[in-house]
């Protein structure tokens, strides 16, 4: 018996699919899982219920949109310690119609009421985390709509269905997210609403007991029913508003009422002959396509990632990279990102030769032109039939977000705004109105022209790092869209940031346990600070392929966490 390779040799002109025995398959031990593969769509998420949930909108005929509206709404109940209609959401997705990619930016703006001179500095001169001065209007719900009213198929109310029977009826928490959200108590228990909302019982609920929100599935009845303005010039901006009064916050109903998402062209490279997609700045999508760009330059392959040199190389131009996402991004309706020149693959060839292949560097690279460590995000990826493949990310930036929970509606308040500067001058310095730097990415890849991946590593200033690594191991290294994903990451920590801190001793490398005891001891020698970190902090990957060949969708999850792919 035989069974089919699965994505392999992508640098290849077209994809080879050859036979491997199931013997010497088992035998490579590089993927926790098989492929799964399937001809009509295909849905992966970080929660098993939320994919049934998409997986049955695309049997009912609806569209890859329709069915990621419905995973994203199950999640934001599901794993509420990384999303929900408190927070925003990016999406990039391929048009089948239009025949090119397409970009949504769904993130919100600072309370026109709030200044700089308002806000109390922490220890480190930025904005306290946890705190009123970090709320922004929440895009996730807006955008919904705007996906909706261009390429759903099923009515709104259709889509959210699944996600108001769960929150009524109550779901099972899966093992991951409850675990997260036991964790997440450490710096929400006390705020105002959280324990009404999310500590029934007054505890966390355990792995496998029943979790029911009914004021959320409330909220999502009556967006399902009046639509968008049900949220940002109604009953739900009112209760917002009226919370954030009464806990000092500086939310007006003119903040809600002017909020609005863009169509963002998506900007790209070439790398090796394949074209990565990213949505421009205010997110970091630019970094990881300058990171790309800076690797290009490196035989990456010929190094083989078992040697030191690899992943000082990997390391060292994230340093770099992220050099320029501290200098140059912010919000491009307040301030000119130079996006045109940090994307040359000249600029890039020049940053490339800063790197020391003996020494880490412990500065901000010389030649310039002139604390982002949080993980609370989701990543879900839908495919359809008509060849519509969606890339889509949502977040409350830091677990719970800011903590402040609105119990009449069921969800509570992300803490983006804590991603602003407050250094007068800066790009991304918070000013009223503005949409403040964004970490979370969704990514897109196409070749020849054609859709080939949507994919994304969920997880704070992990993703663009991850999303490199992704891109890497497919690429250079031949894997397969699992081995992708499951392979050895890093994590590099504590680089200059847009907040305004700056790197000064060559920040923290978090590498997985497998490699070589002596490759770790180079990588020390050349003076790499390396430390262990849990698990999740390495992100969580999805990544939905289609076979140029056949049209037939591969789909993946990422082991980190609870989720799955289906497909039909």
């Amino acid at each position: 018996m035989s069974r089919p390779r699965f994505l392999h040799a992508l640098p290849l002109a077209a994809l080879a699919m050859t036979a491997l025995p199931l013997a010497a398959y088992a035998a490579r031990g590089q993927a926790t899982r098989s492929v799964v593969w399937a001809k009509h769509g295909m849905v992966c998420a970080a929660q098993p219920l939320a994919v049934q949930a998409g997986l049955e909108i695309l049997k009912e005929g609806g569209s890859a949109v329709d069915a990621a509206i419905a995973v994203n709404a199950c999640l934001g109940l599901m794993e509420p310690t990384a999303n929900g209609l408190g927070g925003d959401l990016f999406a990039i997705m391929w048009d089948p119609k239009a025949g090119k990619v397409v970009g949504l930016n769904g993130s919100g703006r600072s309370p026109l009421a709030l200044t700089v001179d308002k806000v109390p500095p922490d220890s480190a001169g930025t904005i306290p985390l946890h705190s009123p001065y970090t709320w922004t209007v929440p895009g996730a719900c807006d955008a919904w709509f705007e996906l909706h009213a261009k390429y759903g198929k099923l009515p709104m109310s259709r889509d959210l269905a699944p996600a108001i029977r769960y929150a009524e009826e109550g779901f099972p928490v899966s093992p991951v997210i409850a675990e997260n959200w036991a964790s997440a108590i450490r710096t929400a228990i006390n705020k105002p609403g959280f324990k009404d909302v999310f500590m029934p019982n007054g505890r966390t609920p355990h792995e496998g007991e029943l979790f029911r929100n009914p004021a959320l599935a409330k909220t999502l009845a009556l967006i399902a029913e009046k639509g968008r303005d049900a949220y940002y010039k109604g009953p739900i901006a009112a209760a917002i508003v009226t919370y954030s009064q009464a806990n000092g916050g500086f939310f007006s109903l003119e903040d809600f009422a002017r909020h609005h998402s863009t169509w963002d062209t998506p900007i790209a490279t070439d790398y090796r002959g394949t074209t990565i997609w990213e949505l421009p700045p205010n997110s970091q999508g630019l970094a990881a396509l300058q990171l790309l760009n800076i690797l290009e330059n490196f035989d990456l392959k010929a190094m083989g990632r078992n040697s030191a040199d690899f992943w000082h190389v990997m390391v060292e131009a994230k340093k770099v990279a992220y050099a320029d996402r501290a200098r140059y991004y912010g919000d491009p309706a307040f301030v000119k990102v130079p996006v045109d020149q940090l994307l040359s693959k000249d600029y890039a060839k020049k940053r490339a030769a800063l790197i020391d292949m003996k020494h880490a560097a412990l500065t901000d690279t010389p030649g310039e032109v002139a604390m982002l460590n949080r993980k609370e995000t989701t990543y879900l990826c839908t495919a359809d039939d008509s060849g519509m493949m969606v890339s889509l990310i949502q977040s409350n930036y830091t677990g719970f977000g800011s903590g402040y929970v609105v119990p009449e509606v069921g969800f509570g308040l992300q803490n983006r705004g804590a991603l602003f500067s407050l250094h007068r001058g800066h790009p991304n310095v918070l000013e009223p109105g503005k949409r403040p730097f964004q970490t979370i990415i969704p990514a897109f890849a196409t070749r020849d022209g054609k859709p080939l991946m949507a994919f994304g590593v969920m997880g704070g200033d992990m993703q663009p790092q991850g999303h490199a690594q992704i891109v890497v191991n497919l690429i250079d290294f031949g894997m397969n869209l699992q081995e992708a994903g499951d392979a050895i990451r890093y994590h590099h920590s504590e680089s200059s940031e847009p907040t305004g801190t700056v790197m000064t001793d060559g920040g923290i490398l978090h590498i997985e346990d497998g490699l070589p005891a002596v490759v770790i001891d180079e990588l020390k020698h050349r003076g790499h600070v390396m430390k262990s970190e849990g698990v999740g902090q390495y992100g969580g990957y999805q990544a939905i392929w289609r076979d140029p060949a056949t049209g037939m969708y591969a789909g993946v999850t990422e082991k980190r966490k609870d989720g799955c792919a289906l497909g039909y």
